[in-house]
C-alpha cells in the first residue's frame, strides 16, 4: 500500500497528534484523546497535513494565520507552519517536501506575504527558502555580583511616578492582549497571540495530562495609571546551605510598551527577596537587560540562537509594508526554484515608506529566496552574505546601500514559539 498525503479529518485527528508527539520524542500516549479534543476546538483542521501508510500517520504538518511586525510598525498576514515531523521509519521518501509544497502554495493563494515557523533544526528549512530573520538571547543574572542596591526595592514604585503590582490570572487574560499590541506596534519580528494564547499560559487551556505551576504576574502601571508592562515568573528554592536561601526567578514573559516600564519592570524582577540568580527567558540580542546593571558581566549568556525563520512569498508586498532606515534604490534579482517570489523587483525605498514592483532593468544584487528572507527584517548583513558568496553585487556600492536601508536601530525580537 502506497503512502496517502493529505488534509486530515476531525477523526484523523488523535491519531496526528500521537504521530507530533512521537517525532517530538515524546512516547507516551497518555490522556491523548482529551489532548486532541482540546487542541482540535483551535484547529484549522483545513490547513493540517498527515502522510499515512495504511492507517498509521508517519508525517505531520499544519499551518495556521499569523500576523507579523515588519519594520515601521506595520503588520503583515503570514503562514505561521507548526507541528512538522516525519517518522524515522519513513524519512527521505520526500514527505516533508510534499507536504511543504503544498501549504506554500496555498498560503500565496490566499495572499499571505511569507510564512513563519521556528526550526528545530538548523539545516532542514533552507531548502525550502527559509532563512533565519531574527535570534535570541537568554541571559543568567548573578545578582549578588551586580552591583545593584538591593536595600532599595523600590517599593512597588518606579522613578517615574509608575507603579508594579501583582496581579491574577484573570487580569492577565484582560489586560495582557493590550499590552501585547502595544508591543506589537513598536518591536518589528513579533507576532499575534490569539486568545487561545493567553488561556494556555495562565492555565485555564491546560490539560490535567500537563504539568502546570501558577506562576506569578506583576503589571507596570504608568503614573497616569495605564498599564504599560507585564512580567511572568516563576520561582526555584535553594537553601542547600541551610542558612542562606539562593533562590532563582526564571522569566517566561517580560513584554513593555515603553522602555519605562521595561525597565521598572527588570529592577522588580532583580529586587525580590532571597533571590539572587533571575534567567531572563529569551530575549532580544539587543535588550535592556545587561546594561541596566551597574557590572554588565554580572548578565552571563546561556543561551544565544537563531529563532523566527521566515520565508517570502510575495516580494513586492512584503518589502513595500516596511519602512527603512535611509532613502534607497534597489533592483533585486530574486531567484526561487518553487516559483512563488522569484523575479526582478525595483524597490524604492525610504524612511517614510516603499514602492516595489517587479521591474526589467539589470539587478543590483542577485540573491536567492532565503537570503531575502534572512535580511528583510533587518538583522542579517547583506554584506555579510556578499562575502559569504551567497549573494552576488552586481554594481559596486549596492551591498552597503542594501544594508543601510533595510537594517533597523533596533533588533528584531519575537518572543514566542509556536
Amino acid at each position: 500500500m502506497g503512502l496517502d498525503i493529505r488534509v486530515i479529518t476531525a477523526t484523523e485527528f488523535p491519531a496526528w497528534l500521537l504521530a507530533v508527539r512521537r517525532g517530538f520524542l515524546e512516547a507516551s500516549a497518555k490522556g491523548l484523546q482529551e489532548d486532541a479534543a482540546a487542541r482540535l476546538a483551535r484547529t484549522d483542521l483545513s490547513r493540517v497535513r498527515g502522510a499515512f501508510d495504511g492507517e498509521r500517520c508517519v508525517a505531520t504538518f499544519r499551518s495556521f494565520a499569523q500576523e507579523l511586525t515588519v519594520p515601521g510598525g506595520a503588520r503583515v498576514a503570514v503562514d505561521a507552519i507548526s507541528g512538522v515531523t516525519v517518522a524515522p521509519t519513513h524519512r527521505r521518501r520526500g514527505l516533508l517536501s510534499r507536504m511543504m509544497a503544498a501549504d506554500l502554495a496555498e498560503a500565496k493563494e490566499r495572499g499571505e506575504v511569507a510564512a513563519t515557523l521556528i526550526a528545530a533544526e538548523y539545516p532542514i528549512y533552507g531548502r525550502f527558502g527559509f532563512g533565519p530573520s531574527t535570534s535570541l538571547t537568554e541571559w543568567e543574572v548573578d545578582l549578588l555580583r551586580s552591583g545593584l542596591d538591593r536595600g532599595d526595592p523600590l517599593a512597588g514604585g518606579a522613578p517615574d511616578g509608575g507603579r508594579v503590582e501583582f496581579v491574577d490570572a484573570e487580569d492577565v487574560t484582560k489586560l495582557g492582549p493590550e499590552i501585547h499590541a502595544g508591543l506589537a506596534a513598536r518591536q518589528h519580528g513579533v507576532v499575534d497571540r490569539p486568545a487561545s494564547w493567553w488561556g494556555l499560559h495562565t492555565g485555564v487551556g491546560v490539560q490535567a495530562v500537563d504539568k502546570w505551576t501558577e506562576p506569578f504576574y506583576a503589571l507596570y502601571r504608568s503614573a497616569s495609571g495605564e498599564p504599560e508592562g507585564l512580567v511572568t515568573y516563576r520561582t526555584k528554592d535553594d537553601w542547600s546551605d541551610g542558612k542562606q536561601p539562593r533562590d532563582t526567578v526564571i522569566v517566561s514573559q517580560l513584554i513593555a510598551t515603553t522602555p519605562a516600564a521595561e525597565r521598572a519592570l527588570w529592577r522588580f524582577v532583580c529586587s525580590i527577596d532571597w533571590v539572587t540568580t533571575v534567567r531572563s527567558g529569551y530575549r532580544a540580542p539587543d535588550d535592556l537587560l545587561p546594561l541596566l546593571l551597574p557590572d554588565p558581566r554580572a548578565a552571563r549568556v546561556v543561551t544565544h540562537t537563531d529563532w523566527l525563520w521566515t520565508r517570502v512569498l510575495d516580494t513586492a508586498r512584503l518589502l513595500a509594508a516596511r519602512t527603512y532606515a535611509r532613502d534607497a534604490t534597489l533592483v533585486l534579482d530574486v531567484r526561487d526554484d518553487a516559483g512563488l517570489a522569484g523575479g526582478v523587483f525595483r524597490l524604492d525605498a525610504s524612511p517614510h515608506g516603499a514602492v516595489c514592483a517587479p521591474d526589467t532593468r539589470s539587478p543590483d544584487l542577485t540573491l536567492d529566496v532565503r537570503d531575502l528572507s534572512a535580511v528583510q527584517l533587518g538583522d542579517e548583513s547583506v554584506q555579510r552574505l556578499v562575502a559569504l558568496g551567497r549573494i552576488d553585487e552586481n554594481r559596486p556600492g549596492a551591498a552597503a546601500l542594501a544594508d543601510g536601508a533595510f537594517r533597523t536601530a533596533r533588533r528584531p525580537w519575537c518572543p514566542d514559539v509556536f
